[in-house]
Protein backbone atom coordinates (compact mmCIF):
# COMPACT_ATOMS: atom_id res chain seq x y z
CA UNK A 1 0.00 0.00 0.00
CA UNK A 2 1.38 3.60 -0.88
CA UNK A 3 2.06 5.62 1.62
CA UNK A 4 2.02 9.32 1.58
CA UNK A 5 4.66 11.67 3.20
CA UNK A 6 3.89 15.44 4.24
CA UNK A 7 6.79 17.55 4.23
CA UNK A 8 8.22 21.08 5.34
CA UNK A 9 11.40 22.38 6.44
CA UNK A 10 11.05 21.38 10.21
CA UNK A 11 8.88 17.94 9.77
CA UNK A 12 8.74 14.80 7.55
CA UNK A 13 5.65 12.94 8.43
CA UNK A 14 4.46 9.41 6.99
CA UNK A 15 1.05 8.20 6.75
CA UNK A 16 -0.40 5.25 5.74
CA UNK A 17 -4.28 4.91 4.77
CA UNK A 18 -4.24 1.95 6.19
CA UNK A 19 -5.98 2.69 10.03
CA UNK A 20 -5.33 6.52 8.69
CA UNK A 21 -2.29 5.48 10.72
CA UNK A 22 0.78 8.11 11.79
CA UNK A 23 3.11 5.79 10.81
CA UNK A 24 6.45 8.30 10.90
CA UNK A 25 6.76 11.93 12.50
CA UNK A 26 10.64 13.49 11.64
CA UNK A 27 11.36 16.60 13.26
CA UNK A 28 14.57 18.22 11.86
CA UNK A 29 16.90 18.29 15.25
CA UNK A 30 20.99 19.33 15.38
CA UNK A 31 21.72 15.80 14.27
CA UNK A 32 19.20 15.54 11.41
CA UNK A 33 15.81 13.68 11.67
CA UNK A 34 14.46 12.37 14.36
CA UNK A 35 11.18 10.08 14.55
CA UNK A 36 9.51 10.58 17.61
CA UNK A 37 6.76 7.84 17.22
CA UNK A 38 7.28 4.01 17.28
CA UNK A 39 6.62 3.12 13.67
CA UNK A 40 5.65 -1.01 12.45
CA UNK A 41 7.55 -2.62 10.65
CA UNK A 42 5.09 -2.56 7.74
CA UNK A 43 2.68 0.52 7.71
CA UNK A 44 0.04 -1.68 5.56
CA UNK A 45 -0.31 -4.15 8.63
CA UNK A 46 -1.72 -4.16 11.69
CA UNK A 47 0.22 -5.41 15.33
CA UNK A 48 -0.12 -5.38 18.67
CA UNK A 49 -1.05 -1.94 20.62
CA UNK A 50 -2.29 0.11 17.40
CA UNK A 51 0.83 1.87 16.67
CA UNK A 52 -0.41 5.29 15.50
CA UNK A 53 -3.68 4.00 14.42
CA UNK A 54 -6.91 6.08 14.11
CA UNK A 55 -8.74 4.39 16.53
CA UNK A 56 -12.69 4.06 16.29
CA UNK A 57 -16.24 3.48 15.98
CA UNK A 58 -15.22 4.10 19.92
CA UNK A 59 -12.16 4.44 21.08
CA UNK A 60 -11.36 2.62 24.18
CA UNK A 61 -13.56 0.71 25.83
CA UNK A 62 -17.08 -0.32 26.52
CA UNK A 63 -18.11 -2.51 29.17
CA UNK A 64 -19.33 -6.04 28.19
CA UNK A 65 -19.52 -4.74 24.46
CA UNK A 66 -22.59 -3.50 24.70
CA UNK A 67 -24.82 -0.38 25.17
CA UNK A 68 -27.95 0.70 24.87
CA UNK A 69 -29.29 4.28 22.62
CA UNK A 70 -33.33 5.38 22.83
CA UNK A 71 -34.06 2.14 24.52
CA UNK A 72 -32.48 -0.29 22.34
CA UNK A 73 -29.88 -2.56 23.09
CA UNK A 74 -26.77 -3.50 20.83
CA UNK A 75 -24.59 -6.26 21.06
CA UNK A 76 -20.77 -5.33 19.61
CA UNK A 77 -17.48 -7.23 19.23
CA UNK A 78 -16.00 -8.59 21.93
CA UNK A 79 -12.26 -8.02 21.24
CA UNK A 80 -11.09 -8.14 24.72
CA UNK A 81 -13.53 -10.14 26.07
CA UNK A 82 -15.98 -9.82 27.45
CA UNK A 83 -15.40 -6.03 26.45
CA UNK A 84 -15.13 -3.82 23.28
CA UNK A 85 -11.59 -2.40 23.01
CA UNK A 86 -11.27 0.71 20.31
CA UNK A 87 -13.83 -0.24 18.02
CA UNK A 88 -13.29 -3.59 18.03
CA UNK A 89 -10.90 -6.07 15.50
CA UNK A 90 -12.42 -4.76 12.77
CA UNK A 91 -12.48 -1.33 13.41
CA UNK A 92 -11.02 1.56 11.60
CA UNK A 93 -7.58 1.07 12.94
CA UNK A 94 -7.37 -2.03 10.97
CA UNK A 95 -9.29 -0.86 7.32
CA UNK A 96 -7.27 0.81 3.83
CA UNK A 97 -9.41 4.23 3.57
CA UNK A 98 -10.19 6.45 0.73
CA UNK A 99 -7.78 8.83 -0.69
CA UNK A 100 -9.90 11.78 -1.17
CA UNK A 101 -7.20 13.98 -1.65
CA UNK A 102 -3.51 14.92 -1.21
CA UNK A 103 -0.60 17.24 -1.64
CA UNK A 104 2.72 17.99 0.03
CA UNK A 105 1.33 19.05 3.05
CA UNK A 106 -2.19 17.89 3.57
CA UNK A 107 -3.82 14.11 3.13
CA UNK A 108 -7.64 13.76 3.39
CA UNK A 109 -8.67 10.30 3.78
CA UNK A 110 -12.77 8.77 4.21
CA UNK A 111 -13.85 5.34 5.54
CA UNK A 112 -17.37 4.68 5.06
CA UNK A 113 -18.64 1.92 7.89
CA UNK A 114 -21.67 -0.08 7.13
CA UNK A 115 -24.85 -0.43 9.31
CA UNK A 116 -24.12 -2.75 11.86
CA UNK A 117 -20.25 -2.97 11.72
CA UNK A 118 -18.96 -4.80 15.05
CA UNK A 119 -22.49 -4.01 16.11
CA UNK A 120 -22.57 -0.28 15.82
CA UNK A 121 -26.03 1.17 14.20
CA UNK A 122 -26.03 3.24 11.40
CA UNK A 123 -23.88 3.76 8.13
CA UNK A 124 -21.05 5.92 9.28
CA UNK A 125 -19.32 8.18 7.02
CA UNK A 126 -15.75 9.05 8.65
CA UNK A 127 -13.18 11.31 7.52
CA UNK A 128 -9.30 12.37 8.85
CA UNK A 129 -7.84 15.27 7.24
CA UNK A 130 -3.94 15.54 8.57
CA UNK A 131 -2.30 18.70 7.44
CA UNK A 132 1.20 19.86 8.51
CA UNK A 133 1.32 23.32 10.37
CA UNK A 134 4.38 25.41 10.67
CA UNK A 135 4.88 24.20 14.05
CA UNK A 136 3.60 20.51 14.03
CA UNK A 137 0.70 18.40 12.51
CA UNK A 138 -2.70 18.28 12.77
CA UNK A 139 -5.83 16.06 12.34
CA UNK A 140 -9.26 16.87 12.14
CA UNK A 141 -11.99 14.24 12.56
CA UNK A 142 -15.35 14.26 11.20
CA UNK A 143 -18.68 11.74 10.95
CA UNK A 144 -22.05 11.57 10.00
CA UNK A 145 -24.62 8.72 10.31
CA UNK A 146 -27.88 8.09 9.56
CA UNK A 147 -29.35 6.52 11.93
CA UNK A 148 -28.53 7.53 15.95
CA UNK A 149 -25.14 5.78 16.93
CA UNK A 150 -22.18 6.49 19.51
CA UNK A 151 -18.95 7.60 18.17
CA UNK A 152 -15.37 8.70 19.52
CA UNK A 153 -12.22 8.93 17.23
CA UNK A 154 -8.21 9.51 17.93
CA UNK A 155 -5.23 8.48 16.83
CA UNK A 156 -2.78 6.27 18.94
CA UNK A 157 0.71 7.24 18.49
CA UNK A 158 3.25 6.19 20.72
CA UNK A 159 5.74 9.03 21.42
CA UNK A 160 9.24 9.55 23.08
CA UNK A 161 10.77 12.18 22.33
CA UNK A 162 14.73 11.02 22.30
CA UNK A 163 13.93 9.11 19.21
CA UNK A 164 11.92 5.76 18.07
CA UNK A 165 14.28 2.75 19.94
CA UNK A 166 16.51 5.53 22.26
CA UNK A 167 15.79 3.80 25.97
CA UNK A 168 12.54 4.84 27.69
CA UNK A 169 10.01 7.70 28.55
CA UNK A 170 10.95 7.58 32.31
CA UNK A 171 13.13 10.32 32.21
CA UNK A 172 10.38 12.53 30.36
CA UNK A 173 8.98 15.23 32.22
CA UNK A 174 4.98 15.02 31.55
CA UNK A 175 2.75 18.17 31.90
CA UNK A 176 -1.15 17.62 32.11
CA UNK A 177 -3.33 20.52 33.03
CA UNK A 178 -5.98 17.58 34.52
CA UNK A 179 -7.54 17.84 37.84
CA UNK A 180 -9.69 14.56 37.73
CA UNK A 181 -9.47 11.09 36.34
CA UNK A 182 -11.85 8.20 35.76
CA UNK A 183 -11.23 5.51 38.18
CA UNK A 184 -11.42 2.07 36.46
CA UNK A 185 -11.81 -1.58 37.72
CA UNK A 186 -8.90 -4.07 37.11
CA UNK A 187 -10.07 -4.52 32.96
CA UNK A 188 -9.90 -0.96 32.17
CA UNK A 189 -13.90 -0.49 32.60
CA UNK A 190 -14.70 2.93 34.39
CA UNK A 191 -16.57 2.89 37.44
CA UNK A 192 -18.87 6.02 36.87
CA UNK A 193 -16.49 8.18 39.48
CA UNK A 194 -15.36 11.13 38.85
CA UNK A 195 -12.22 11.41 41.57
CA UNK A 196 -9.59 14.40 41.98
CA UNK A 197 -5.94 13.54 40.91
CA UNK A 198 -4.32 15.51 44.40
CA UNK A 199 -2.00 13.25 46.07
CA UNK A 200 -1.68 10.55 43.52
CA UNK A 201 0.50 10.00 41.24
CA UNK A 202 -2.22 10.75 38.67
CA UNK A 203 -1.44 14.61 39.39
CA UNK A 204 0.82 16.11 36.58
CA UNK A 205 -0.75 19.70 36.58
CA UNK A 206 3.22 20.73 38.17
CA UNK A 207 5.26 18.91 35.50
CA UNK A 208 7.28 15.90 36.87
CA UNK A 209 9.58 12.86 35.60
CA UNK A 210 7.17 9.57 34.33
CA UNK A 211 9.47 7.17 36.07
CA UNK A 212 9.15 8.20 39.68
CA UNK A 213 5.08 9.16 39.13
CA UNK A 214 5.02 5.82 37.71
CA UNK A 215 6.13 4.08 41.41
CA UNK A 216 3.78 6.66 43.30
CA UNK A 217 0.62 4.91 40.99
CA UNK A 218 1.79 1.48 41.87
CA UNK A 219 2.53 1.75 45.39
CA UNK A 220 -1.08 3.48 45.76
CA UNK A 221 -2.18 0.47 44.12
CA UNK A 222 -3.35 2.63 41.26
CA UNK A 223 -1.54 1.09 38.48
CA UNK A 224 -3.00 -0.45 35.52
CA UNK A 225 -0.91 -2.70 33.50
CA UNK A 226 2.27 -2.23 36.07
CA UNK A 227 2.07 1.43 35.22
CA UNK A 228 -0.21 4.15 33.29
CA UNK A 229 -2.87 3.36 31.59
CA UNK A 230 -5.46 5.93 32.27
CA UNK A 231 -7.82 8.72 31.43
CA UNK A 232 -7.55 11.90 32.75
CA UNK A 233 -10.04 15.00 32.32
CA UNK A 234 -8.84 17.78 31.10
CA UNK A 235 -9.11 20.78 32.33
CA UNK A 236 -11.26 23.72 30.55
CA UNK A 237 -13.22 23.30 27.15
CA UNK A 238 -12.56 23.41 23.53
CA UNK A 239 -9.26 23.91 21.83
CA UNK A 240 -6.41 23.78 24.94
CA UNK A 241 -3.15 22.11 25.87
CA UNK A 242 -3.65 18.38 26.92
CA UNK A 243 -0.18 17.25 27.27
CA UNK A 244 3.44 18.29 27.29
CA UNK A 245 6.17 15.93 27.00
CA UNK A 246 9.94 17.00 27.53
CA UNK A 247 12.37 14.85 26.36
CA UNK A 248 16.20 14.66 28.18
CA UNK A 249 17.47 17.08 25.52
CA UNK A 250 14.60 19.54 25.90
CA UNK A 251 12.33 18.29 22.51
CA UNK A 252 8.99 19.37 23.75
CA UNK A 253 5.64 17.80 22.30
CA UNK A 254 2.39 19.94 23.34
CA UNK A 255 -0.58 18.62 22.01
CA UNK A 256 -3.80 20.13 21.92
CA UNK A 257 -7.37 19.11 21.08
CA UNK A 258 -11.25 20.03 21.93
CA UNK A 259 -11.45 16.46 23.52
CA UNK A 260 -12.66 16.34 27.02
CA UNK A 261 -9.90 13.82 28.07
CA UNK A 262 -6.98 12.52 27.22
CA UNK A 263 -5.68 8.86 27.74
CA UNK A 264 -2.12 8.10 28.66
CA UNK A 265 -0.62 4.67 27.75
CA UNK A 266 3.02 3.89 28.79
CA UNK A 267 3.69 1.14 26.75
CA UNK A 268 3.67 -2.37 29.10
CA UNK A 269 2.99 -4.64 26.45
CA UNK A 270 6.09 -3.37 24.56
CA UNK A 271 8.80 -6.39 24.66
CA UNK A 272 11.54 -5.61 22.09
CA UNK A 273 9.88 -7.96 19.25
CA UNK A 274 9.03 -4.33 17.50
CA UNK A 275 12.09 -2.44 16.31
CA UNK A 276 12.98 1.23 14.56
CA UNK A 277 13.85 1.33 11.15
CA UNK A 278 17.09 1.17 12.28
CA UNK A 279 16.57 -1.86 14.54
CA UNK A 280 16.50 -0.65 17.95
CA UNK A 281 14.07 -2.69 19.28
CA UNK A 282 10.88 -1.13 21.30
CA UNK A 283 11.31 -1.78 24.78
CA UNK A 284 8.81 -1.76 27.84
CA UNK A 285 7.44 2.14 28.68
CA UNK A 286 9.80 2.85 25.27
CA UNK A 287 7.32 5.24 24.64
CA UNK A 288 3.67 6.81 26.02
CA UNK A 289 0.67 6.35 23.93
CA UNK A 290 -1.63 9.84 24.21
CA UNK A 291 -5.09 9.73 23.08
CA UNK A 292 -7.42 12.53 23.30
CA UNK A 293 -11.03 11.29 23.63
CA UNK A 294 -14.14 11.39 25.21
CA UNK A 295 -14.59 9.17 28.32
CA UNK A 296 -13.92 5.67 28.23
CA UNK A 297 -17.12 3.73 28.32
CA UNK A 298 -19.43 7.25 27.85
CA UNK A 299 -22.53 5.81 26.65
CA UNK A 300 -23.05 2.88 29.79
CA UNK A 301 -22.71 6.50 31.99
CA UNK A 302 -25.03 9.23 31.96
CA UNK A 303 -22.78 11.80 34.23
CA UNK A 304 -19.93 10.93 31.12
CA UNK A 305 -19.76 13.51 28.28
CA UNK A 306 -22.26 12.20 25.44
CA UNK A 307 -20.66 10.27 22.56
CA UNK A 308 -24.28 10.05 20.67
CA UNK A 309 -24.56 11.50 17.41
CA UNK A 310 -27.62 11.57 15.51
CA UNK A 311 -28.57 12.06 11.93
CA UNK A 312 -28.21 15.68 10.42
CA UNK A 313 -25.53 16.29 13.24
CA UNK A 314 -21.72 16.44 12.61
CA UNK A 315 -18.96 15.15 14.60
CA UNK A 316 -15.83 17.11 14.74
CA UNK A 317 -12.55 16.91 16.92
CA UNK A 318 -9.18 17.69 16.13
CA UNK A 319 -5.68 17.08 17.42
CA UNK A 320 -2.15 18.94 17.11
CA UNK A 321 0.85 17.45 17.98
CA UNK A 322 3.19 20.84 18.14
CA UNK A 323 7.21 20.63 18.98
CA UNK A 324 8.94 23.13 20.59
CA UNK A 325 13.08 22.95 20.47
CA UNK A 326 15.27 22.70 23.56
Amino acid sequence: MTTYWLTNDAFRVEISPFGATLHRFEVRCDEGWRNIVLSRPNPAAPVDGFLGATVGRYANRIADARFELDGVTYQLARNEPPNMLHGGGGGAHGQAWDVESSSGTALALRLVSPDGDQGFPGRLEMTAAFALLDNGLQVAYGAHTDAPTVVNMTTHPYFIMSGDGVGTVDEHVLCVPAGRYTPTDDAGIPTGEILPVDGTGLDFRTPRPIGPARAQVVAAHLERTGGFDHNLVVDGEGMRDHVRLRGPDGLTLVVRSDAPAVQLYDGAHLDGTLTSAQGRPYVQRGALAIEPQNYPDAPNHANFPSSVLRPGERYRTITQWLVEQG
